[in-house]
């Protein structure tokens, strides 16, 4: 008989369920930038090398979602892949200037984004 003693197979570990969803405008929460969600990772996807270059007292935990951004701050428009951990609820109601935005976005009534029509699946 097995050491182990236990019933059946051990359930696997439950998804963190992703507090943000395409279209919403989000603020970091360490650094001055905002933008629109585009994609989420359920966790972590993107490189060793990437994850490593965080200074690892900031390095968020990679069993969360992660969010592909449209960002902006002062100087620049950008993609920013960030953790849940780190984002925030944009309350500005203020536009995000991103040139990439209207090719995969409508504004809507309410100051946030719309995935256009021909990109929903």
């Amino acid at each position: 008989m097995s050491p182990l003693n236990h019933s059946g197979p051990i359930a696997p570990k439950a998804m963190p369920l992703a507090a943000f969803g395409i279209g919403d405008v989000v603020r970091h929460r360490l650094f001055d930038f905002r933008g629109v969600i585009f994609d989420v990772d359920p966790v972590f996807s993107n490189s060793d090398e990437w994850y490593d270059a965080i200074p690892e007292d900031i390095r968020p935990a990679k069993d969360q979602p992660f969010y592909h951004l449209l960002a902006e701050n002062s100087e620049s428009s950008y993609i920013a892949y960030v953790s849940q951990q780190n984002l925030v609820p944009d309350e500005s109601d203020e536009p995000v200037d991103h040139p990439a935005l209207a090719t995969m976005f409508d504004r809507t009534d309410e100051a946030g984004y719309r995935l256009r029509r021909e990109l929903r699946q």
